[in-house]
């Protein structure tokens, strides 16, 4: 692949970004005779392909495929040899990506809009995510049709036990060395997606797909791979996690970096940076110059946010190549100012806009019906520290969906619960990443605003103890307050998802966060003799531990996704056609008006008034929304642009 000549300036542009470069040391330029391959990646884009927030309805500098394409282009005209790939989670994720699959619909021969715009950028491979499944194999084998590239995933098979996609792929690339002279490289290209995908979307995988471990699905094929090429590239949709592997990982590239035969890793799924900070202390993982057990890896953020480059200088052995230094970076499109201000880096690029623009358009179209009103405004700033509209008109909706079903579906009649969580919470998306819909008309924008996933609804049927385990597992959220410790304590640990902070509705109760949390952020105990959750009542009566009840939930939860008591694809007594989101559209519809007013049904036990305890919102946060007993004052800037609050309860 003949690329514009490297030149010493254009590489001394660009060293300012380099985040790692091994101690055998890539220079800026190879030596001749030897062969500069430039690796690049995007990952979790998620139907993200303009620079634009469709649930605020406005432009967004922080996102877009559109902006990552000039990242891809100057990376290009920087080296003779590169290769562009993509790490999935590409059709789910954005109302752009609902809109096809909901409002349009997707035909065999259409192209998807994220195709579409992917289409332009020539793009030589990519592998699944675990969003790929959200809409049913039929759609994703008409995404999949459009794609002038192909797509790999070595362990996803079929009920029949062959492989869904290609497992691996060789491609032949002519290069240029240093010395101006051409070679033809092998390069080897395997795929990998988290092998939860048959929990999460179990509806749509149930005898028909199954999944494979990934270092299993590794040491199966890259034997073979290694044997037919040059250089072999891992496409992980996974993230990086310590610890002794057990396997079945979620995120499992830590430890497919430790199979042989496996040059470079892309990996994703975590909405994370590496090289970057979030990665420190992870023993195997060199988070300052990008390394998984010393082989170079890139995540490059999500939405696109980042480019993901990783540079290769191969040195011809014999008839083979052997890497000879590399350096890994991830390129930002934006960067944060001093004034918390977002400073984009670059300029959309108009081909792959036009080539989604239509779409694009209708989808502005369809988020903007109006479906019903509001009275209180909708927001989700202090979904993790009090009791929330976000998360009430989820649950009211559900409930009400559970309550209408009939005698038809069949449901035991049993006390009706409803587990819902905050999905916007700030955290790695940000000081803007906050449910805000202000009183009057909802619109599907807003809706999708508040529940951002394609989840259908479950319901399980659980006991009063899974309850209470279930709240356990929800409340490991929050850091232990010392009651006796003085200056500032943060409340939230920021490695715990707040997708897996359920609150239960149907039930009263309180989190006493001056004890120890019972389970870790992955679900497992943590310490069995703790207990958070005290006053756990059902109408107005403690809850019985033997007695059965129903919850209402997503299918992501009822399957086993988060690990938590009561919910592993077991307890499901009830399958609903629909969507979450569906739910609550038609409930709004229906009422015509709301009032998500939360209704407290938990709060914190109260710590000692001199305690300092901190949480971390946007500075934007309105704090009348706070229900009684609890309220807040600010503390001060934290990072990126977020704000720190002081939280005082009674």
């Amino acid at each position: 692949m003949r690329q514009t000549a490297l030149t010493r300036r254009a590489v001394l542009r660009g060293s300012t970004a380099v985040v790692a470069l091994l101690a055998a040391g890539l220079p800026l330029r190879a030596a001749p005779g030897r062969v500069k391959l430039r690796l690049m990646a995007t990952s979790d884009l998620h139907v993200n392909v303009f620079p634009y927030d469709y649930y605020r309805d406005k432009p967004d500098d922080t996102v877009g495929l559109a902006k990552t394409a000039a990242l891809i282009a100057a990376a290009r005209a920087e080296v003779r040899n590169a290769l562009l790939f993509d790490n999935g989670d590409l059709i789910q994720g954005s109302p752009l990506g609902d809109y096809v699959a909901y409002s349009k619909g997707l035909k065999p021969g259409e192209v998807h809009p994220m195709v579409a715009a992917m289409n332009t950028l020539g793009y030589l491979c990519g592998t699944l995510g675990n969003h790929e499944f959200n809409y049913g194999l039929e759609f994703l084998g008409n995404a999949l049709a459009g794609e002038t590239f192909p797509t790999v995933c070595a362990n996803v098979v079929k009920a029949d036990g062959t492989p869904l996609v290609e497992p691996t792929r060789v491609f032949e690339t002519t290069v240029v060395d240093e010395a101006g002279t051409e070679a033809v490289l092998r390069v080897g290209v395997i795929g990998f997606v988290p092998p939860q995908i048959v929990q999460w979307d179990k509806s749509n995988l149930d005898g028909r797909a199954t999944t494979i471990d990934i270092v299993e699905a590794a040491m199966a094929h890259v034997p073979a791979l290694r044997a037919k090429s040059d250089v072999v590239v891992a496409l992980c949709h996974s993230g990086i996690a310590g610890g002794e592997r057990r396997g079945g990982e979620e995120n499992a590239a830590l430890h497919l970096a430790a199979v042989d035969g496996i040059d470079a890793i892309f990996t994703g799924h975590q909405h994370l940076v590496f090289p970057g900070k979030d990665f420190d202390g992870i023993d195997g993982a060199d988070a300052r110059r990008g390394t998984l057990h010393g082989k170079p890896a890139v995540m490059p953020g999500f939405w696109g946010s980042h480019l993901g480059v990783i540079d290769l200088e191969l040195e011809r052995i014999g008839a083979g190549w052997t890497v000879a230094g590399f350096a890994v970076e991830a390129r930002p499109i934006y960067e944060r100012g001093a004034d918390r201000k977002i400073v984009s880096k670059v300029d959309a690029v108009a081909s792959v806009l036009a080539a989604a623009q239509a779409d694009h358009d209708g989808t502005l179209a369809y988020v903007r019906q109006p479906v019903g009103e509001t009275t209180a405004p909708i927001t989700s700033y202090w979904a993790a520290v009090a009791d929330d509209p976000s998360v009430q008109i989820v649950s009211q909706a559900q409930l009400w969906y559970a309550a209408s079903l009939g005698a038809d579906a069949g449901l035991p009649k049993l006390p009706l619960l409803s587990a819902a969580a905050p999905f916007k919470s700030g955290g790695r998306g940000g000081p803007d990443y906050y449910t805000d819909v202000r009183p009057g008309p909802v619109a599907i924008k807003d809706v999708a605003d508040i529940y951002l996933y394609p989840n259908t609804l479950r319901i399980v049927k659980v006991t009063g103890a899974d309850v209470r385990e279930w709240l356990e597992r929800s409340a490991g959220l929050f850091r232990r307050i010392d009651p006796a410790a003085s200056g500032p304590q943060m409340l939230i640990d920021p490695d715990f998802p707040t997708y897996n902070f359920d609150v239960i509705d149907g039930v009263t109760y309180r989190i006493d966060v001056t004890k120890p949390s019972r389970y870790d952020k992955d679900g497992k105990i943590a310490d069995e003799a703790a207990h958070r959750i005290v006053g756990l009542m059902l109408d107005g009566k403690p809850l019985d531990p033997a007695a059965e009840v129903l919850v209402v939930t997503n299918n992501y939860r009822a399957g086993g996704g988060g690990h938590f008591p009561g919910a592993d694809g077991s307890t499901i007594v009830f399958e609903a056609p629909d969507t979450n989101r569906d739910v609550i559209v038609r409930y709004v519809m229906k009422e015509k008006t709301i009032n998500p007013s939360a209704d407290g049904n938990w709060r914190f036990v109260p710590w000692p008034a001199e305690a300092e305890v901190i949480f971390v919102s946007s500075p934007k946060a309105d704090a009348s929304s706070l229900p009684a007993g609890i309220s807040v004052e600010p503390a001060g800037a934290a990072e990126n642009g977020f704000a720190k609050y002081r939280v005082r309860l009674g």
